[in-house]
């Protein structure tokens, strides 16, 4: 049996879960998105996604044709129709059919569509032995080009730096902005640990506002560790003591390498395996 998917108000067989190729989405990547996970049945952060979604939308000038209680309603019940029990819903609206120009006010209904779904994740070893990394050479979207806060559609920028990361042979790419500072890895946020100090950037150096993030740094508080948002440069990436991602696949995952320089002893340190603990506690309902 295919998947149940939701789109504009019902659940249909994936096989009819079609769109206009005149959709704006498609035509110019004008729409914003949330991918989602589920832990034994439990959509996590629901509402800090939804929040998010809607805050991407206003910004874009972009109206979400539905209450949010409703929005929530329906990411529920997909994710029910499809028996999701640990997997990803990937949430989508887009700016809807049009004309072949630019001008978004001539789509008349924006389009709304759920996939709930499994998912991919890294492999195992990545989690107990760490991941290499490269620096990309794609620059960061000027955050007055497109606010880093937006989860937009229009993923390119970031696609453009995972094929130097999959070309040199690994999984991730670290990003820096139009000054040289440390912004996002492809699909995660960053964190760095310099004597016993939990570093990462601010979302204004270009790096997506991610919820993931918010729960580690939350997580860390309550493990008393300190977390500073500052800007990053490359150097601090090649002599910190611990460097890991989080993000809504990758959780919390250790980086061992960078540009071809060890980090730290070359395995996850134990703050990042701290916080892998905890966030795994967190999201499968193990709170302390």
């Amino acid at each position: 049996m295919g998947l149940k998917i939701w789109i504009d108000g019902k659940l249909v067989d994936e096989a009819d879960a079609k769109i206009s190729v005149f959709d704006h989405g498609l035509l110019y990547g004008d729409g914003v998105f949330e991918g989602i996970r589920v832990y034994n049945g439990k959509i996590f952060e629901l509402e800090a996604h939804i929040d998010r979604l809607y805050k991407s939308a206003k910004a874009i000038r972009l109206a979400v044709p539905m209450s949010r209680d409703k929005l929530i309603g329906s990411v529920k019940e997909t994710v029910q129709a499809n028996n999701v029990v640990g997997g990803y819903v990937r949430l989508v609206v887009t700016r809807g059919a049009g004309t072949l120009g630019l001008n978004p006010f001539v789509c008349e209904n924006s389009t709304v569509f759920i996939i709930a779904d499994n998912i991919q994740l890294y492999p195992e070893e990545f989690y107990e032995n760490g991941m290499k990394v490269i620096s990309a050479t794609t620059v960061r979207n000027h955050p007055l080009a497109l606010p880093p806060q937006v989860k937009s559609l229009n993923y390119l920028n970031n696609i453009l730096a995972k094929i130097e990361a999959l070309d040199g042979n690994v999984a991730e790419a670290i990003m820096y902005n139009h000054e040289g500072y440390v912004a996002e890895a492809t699909g995660d946020n960053v964190f760095i640990v310099k004597d016993g100090v939990i570093y990462t950037p601010p979302v204004e150096a270009g790096a997506l506002s991610g919820i993931t993030r918010a729960v580690v740094i939350r997580l860390a508080g309550q493990e008393n560790l300190q977390v500073v948002e500052r800007n990053l440069t490359k150097f601090d990436l090649y002599v910190c003591d611990e460097f890991f991602l989080t993000g809504t696949a990758a959780e919390v995952i250790g980086v061992v390498e960078i540009d071809g320089r060890v980090v730290g002893e070359g395995k996850p340190g134990p703050i990042t395996r701290l916080l892998r603990k905890e966030f795994y506690s967190y999201a499968h309902g193990k709170e302390k």
